[in-house]
């Protein structure tokens, strides 16, 4: 199959370069994500000052890893 070339020349990513942008763009959403939902809970159960950024920052890493992994699932399938 050859290479789609663009109009100025540029040649379209390859297959790997989508699924890491589809990870990166899912991790920042899930980023985003667990940044409102994991400050809301670890507020609501009392947590406060090093204990609240340490729950905050870990469900924020679980979310955005979870959703980038979808993410880059789902731009793995249309390559």
């Amino acid at each position: 199959m050859p290479v789609a070339v663009g109009p100025y020349g540029q040649t379209q990513p390859k297959c790997f370069d989508r699924v890491k942008m589809g990870f990166m763009m899912g991790f920042a959403v899930g980023m985003a994500a667990g940044a409102m939902f994991g400050t809301f809970s670890c507020l609501r159960i009392g947590m406060r000052g090093r204990e609240l950024m340490g729950g905050v920052g870990k469900t924020m890493l679980q979310s955005g890893g979870t959703f980038g992994t979808f993410m880059a699932i789902g731009m793995g399938i249309r390559c």
